[in-house]
């Protein structure tokens, strides 16, 4: 009998990836996702569209905000993965409220949920931005007096707090996934890779904010449906630790300016640059340590930048296609 296994944003970038992975090795899978606005629907069903028909697979469309959606989930669950989220560093400084609602308050439904199911394997997402600027470089696991700058790295905190509440003093076994700057095919378009790309194949501008020297530990996104499918593994086998934190990178870092000029390179076109301000609440730096997560998940990325930028690519051209369609 396969395991079942229940998704939160399961419409999403990471999420529809997991899932058709979880189907592809024989699992059943109920998705659930509430269609939030912060980028078009139409985005989500095509990432859907691999899935939506198959027998195993059930999709609810709720909002776990509310707690009474949730209660009317009547699967037999083996495993929560909760990647839903409100996202986004520069609108959660616009919107600190709806994001503690969303992260906090939503995290803190699901773990009821779970509570009240005797449902104890529970993975979560967790950014890498809960570091904020921290100065000891690569970032680990272990560091500790976590400083967040922005109200979403706050709110992600937050939930590696209440997960360990709930492994302490309620038995869950609880995995918080630090994602460091997931990229490929079905990325938000939000997101720097996805939309320079749509400008720089239109001939606009490119907003580019500071000097181009920030970085980012670019981490393909197989790579991070492999590291959770074996944190999944972790939180499910009793014999292993009820509480762990794990990095999810690819252990090195891609400057702004390089990152564009690779981008140029895979489309075939020049960026037109428009040079601003620093961001409030955007970090300088994110490096990853995957020692852990190496040892205890047998996590190690294989995808390098250039080839998942191709990836990338090939699957933007068939979207632009599919949307003038």
């Amino acid at each position: 009998m396969s395991s079942h296994a229940l998704v939160t944003g399961s419409a999403g970038f990471i999420g529809s990836h997991l899932v058709d992975r979880l189907l592809a090795e024989g699992w059943t899978v109920t998705g659930i996702d509430n269609f939030d606005p912060y980028y078009p629907e139409q985005q989500k069903r095509r990432n859907m569209a691999g899935h939506v028909e198959h027998d195993a697979f059930q999709f609810h469309e709720l909002d776990f905000r509310d707690a009474d959606s949730l209660r009317a989930l009547d699967g037999d669950y083996d495993v929560i993965v909760h990647l839903a989220a409100k996202a986004g560093v520069r609108n959660s400084l616009l919107d600190p409220l709806g994001y503690q609602m969303t992260n906090i308050v939503g995290t803190q439904n699901l773990l009821t949920f779970a509570h009240d199911r005797k449902l104890k394997p529970f993975v979560c997402a967790s950014s890498s931005s809960v570091y904020g600027n921290a100065p000891r470089l690569p970032w680990s696991e272990d560091d500790k007096d976590l400083l967040p700058i922005n109200p979403y790295a706050s709110t992600k905190l937050a939930c590696e707090q209440l997960g360990y509440v709930y492994a302490n003093t309620f038995g869950l076994r609880f995995v918080g996934l630090r994602f460091f700057t997931v990229y490929g095919p079905r990325q938000r378009p939000d997101l720097a890779i996805h939309k320079f790309a749509r400008k720089i194949l239109l001939g606009e501008p490119i907003p580019v904010f500071g000097d181009g020297s920030s970085e980012r530990d670019f981490t393909y996104c197989d790579d991070i449906v492999s590291g959770v499918i074996g944190s999944m593994e972790h939180a499910m086998d009793p014999a292993r630790s009820s509480y762990e934190i794990f990095n999810l990178g690819h252990n090195r870092t891609i400057s702004l300016s390089d990152m564009i000029s690779r981008l140029e390179n895979v489309l075939g076109r020049t960026a037109v640059i428009d040079w601003q301000d620093w961001q409030p609440g955007d970090m300088r730096r994110t490096w990853a340590t995957i020692d852990k997560a190496n040892r205890m998940l047998g996590y190690a990325p294989v995808t390098e930048f250039d080839e998942g930028l191709q990836l990338f690519a090939a699957w933007l051209d068939e979207t632009l296609v599919a949307e003038d369609a």
